[in-house]
């Protein structure tokens, strides 16, 4: 599996924050390609142009403190970025920050970080020999089955490839992923959406572009593996 220039540069950011002990897991499609990368999977997967995170820490932290914090774990990379926050975070919503290049002002990639949510488990990566904290695999099978049991899925693609990838790695246990949703505090709904209305969810996965120049799988393909990866969650359908 192949790891971009940006992605790489975004991984020894991932490092640098991780080293400077500011209290940020990592989460989203950079942890996710890691995980595959850890568990054997060769097969390219799509890109991403942003860092996923979550903030940790005992009081609410201003917007002063965070891009401080994170412009220091930066410059300790030695590239020429700026940090600066565009959304400042609330409730139901994640702060927005942007990395540009000082030189030219140009936006490499952004950072969604949401803070003080219900701590999930983590664990170490370890990706071209760099190190980071993020998101244990469990919980990302179930923080994207809980998307994609709602009608959310058809803004959430990603999350019906993600799983796609996941599959051919991690086993689905039923009975860790109840208890993974039920300690983050997830739900799951009906998942009519994937299972009733798949026309409207194949037009969407079809407007998904995949970056660069990965291949994209049909989506009957992706749509049946995944339906029957987690089939013992679905609903029983009759008729």
């Amino acid at each position: 599996m192949n790891i971009t220039a940006e992605e790489k540069l975004m991984y020894d950011i991932m490092k640098s924050i991780y080293e400077s002990g500011i209290p940020i897991d990592f989460k989203g499609s950079m942890v996710l390609k890691a995980c595959l990368i850890e568990a054997g999977y060769s097969e390219e997967t799509r890109h991403t142009v942003d860092i996923d995170a979550n903030w940790y820490s005992d009081s609410a932290p201003t917007a002063e403190q965070m891009t401080d914090s994170i412009q220091q774990a930066i410059d300790k990379t030695n590239t020429d970025l700026d940090v600066s926050i565009y959304r400042m975070y609330g409730q139901g919503r994640s702060a927005g920050f942007e990395i540009k290049y000082k030189s030219t002002d140009e936006i490499l990639f952004t950072m969604d970080i949401d803070v003080n949510r219900p701590a999930v488990p983590t664990q170490i990566y370890e990706v071209a020999g760099i190190r980071f904290r993020g998101v244990s695999p469990i919980q990302m099978i179930a923080d994207k089955l809980s998307v994609i049991s709602t009608d959310k899925v058809f803004r959430r693609i990603k999350d019906i490839v993600d799983l796609y990838y996941l599959s051919n790695v991690f086993d689905f246990n039923i009975d860790d992923i109840n208890q993974t949703l039920k300690n983050s505090g997830r739900t799951l709904e009906n998942f009519n959406g994937f299972l009733n209305r798949t026309d409207e969810l194949k037009h969407s996965y079809e407007k998904f572009r995949f970056a660069g120049d990965v291949s994209k799988p049909p989506f009957e393909k992706v749509y049946t593996t995944v339906k029957e990866y987690i089939k013992d969650v679905l609903p029983t359908q009759t008729g």
